[in-house]
């Protein structure tokens, strides 16, 4: 399948008819979020690496006209203006890790307005996706005050290539493993994993699947004790871990019932049995919610996997994104629809302490004890520098995150941040609103 036609029918219309008009000038388009999804004090953008990696191959090529082609039912010469088209434009973004709010750009494109246009489904699609993917496992991070947590989500993600992408953004926020093989050795996140209680079962009984399984990993290694009994099997590991001689490193593993007190019983049955290194791992359809409340509620609990909800951003799937145009051959441009009104012109945003945001115009001054969030990650179709690392984007999250008001940081109920507007902005849209309601009759 190719990535340049994997796009909305539309960009396609739009890109040829500007090549037909020779409508070939600069245009600045903005990606955003208009509002935080609820539950939501925050985002972390993430997503802008594949992005870059999408925009540095973009090419239509003769198969990919042929596709537009017969997607429009229009003959391929019709198509032939798309042909050899790539992209050399300029993109100015947010790096992956910040903290972001609503109505701040995450990425702003400046190209040629065929080029410009052409590239607005993947970019919305790769950045919403990992940016709502990450910013649930953020929460997660939050919820687990300084516990380990491991992403077990691949195989709940919506496709495998999700999956790569979930894991990947949970170690940009912190997450100390991922079950997910391909994942672990494309990015070096630490791969972790234990056994299935298939596994289990296929033993005439619970010691004699633990006893082999450590015949074959013989460093530390997880035993799931639910499979039947959870008592009976925290026991049975308890014994086998003793008899071998393990215990540093290794963990029990629970997946289900009432993980607190679960724990608290493991533990005391661990404990007495000498085994006061022996880890307790939980999981079994956690998110930042499950994990909060054990950890309120002092639950015994050294890690947590979790899957399901977190690589599905279950509960916010989805951001009100947008891709808009606020520029076009040097005229600053708006639109004035209800409930989705844009503010015209390139964007910068200022960060203070606290993060006290103030969304301004990309060529005014910093405000004062400011730093400006976008920089110029591609120019000429070119990165600016080498790829970014996950190392240098959980740094920035760890600043961000420790800046963050407290209120944004709660789990249930929190409330985010409100970036202002810069007093250039403010009379610039004021400026293109007169404009334009005087042109259309469009009322304030």
């Amino acid at each position: 399948m190719s990535e340049v036609t994997t796009t909305d029918l539309y960009e396609v219309t739009m890109a040829l008819s500007y090549l037909r008009e020779d409508m070939r000038a600069p245009a600045t388009f903005s990606l955003f979020v208009r509002d935080l999804p609820p539950g939501r004090g925050f985002l972390v953008a993430a997503g802008l690496e594949p992005a870059l990696d999408r925009l540095a191959r973009f090419r239509v090529g003769d198969a990919d006209a042929e596709e537009f082609a017969t997607a429009l039912r229009r003959p391929v010469a019709d198509l032939a203006p798309l042909r050899g088209l790539s992209f050399d434009g300029e993109v100015r973004a947010v790096p992956e890790g910040r903290i972001v709010l609503a109505g701040e750009p995450l990425l702003e494109v400046t190209a040629p307005l065929p080029q410009a246009q052409l590239v607005e489904t993947c970019l919305l699609s790769l950045l919403c996706h990992q940016t709502a993917v990450a910013s649930k496992a953020a929460r997660c991070v939050l919820a687990a005050a300084g516990r380990r947590l491991v992403d077990f989500s691949l195989r709940r993600t919506h496709g495998p290539g999700a999956g790569v992408q979930a894991a990947r953004l949970c170690a940009l926020v912190g997450f100390a493993g991922t079950s997910n093989v391909a994942a672990a050795c494309r990015y070096g996140i630490p791969a972790a994993g234990t056994m299935a209680h298939s596994y289990v079962e296929c033993f005439p009984s619970e010691e004699r699947a633990f006893r082999a399984f450590a015949r074959t990993h013989p460093g530390p290694v997880t035993f799931l004790v639910d499979t039947y009994d959870t008592g009976r099997g925290v026991a049975t590991a308890a014994r086998v871990f003793a008899d071998l001689g393990l215990a540093a490193g290794c963990a029990v593993r629970l997946d289900s019932g009432d993980l607190g007190a679960l724990a608290r019983r493991a533990r005391a049955a661990l404990d007495a049995a000498g085994l006061t290194d022996v880890r307790i791992i939980a999981s079994g359809g956690l998110d930042e919610y499950g994990v909060d409340r054990l950890v309120r509620e002092g639950a015994p609990i050294d890690a947590y996997a979790v899957g399901t909800k977190v690589g599905t951003a279950s509960d916010a799937p989805y951001l009100d994104a947008a891709y808009k145009l606020v520029e076009y051959d040097g005229r600053p441009v708006m639109k004035l629809s209800s409930a989705k009104v844009t503010t015209p012109g390139p964007k910068q945003v200022f960060r203070g302490p606290g993060l006290r945001d103030v969304v301004g115009l990309a060529n005014e001054e910093p405000p004062e004890g400011t730093e400006p969030l976008l920089r110029t990650v591609m120019r000429g179709g070119l990165r600016t520098g080498p790829p970014d690392t996950l190392a240098a984007a959980r740094a920035r999250f760890e600043a961000d995150l420790a800046e963050l008001p407290e209120s944004a940081r709660s789990i249930d109920g929190p409330v985010p941040p409100v970036p202002s507007a810069s007093t250039r902005l403010s009379a610039l849209t004021a400026v293109v609103r007169h404009r334009l309601a005087a042109r259309t009759g469009a009322g304030p």
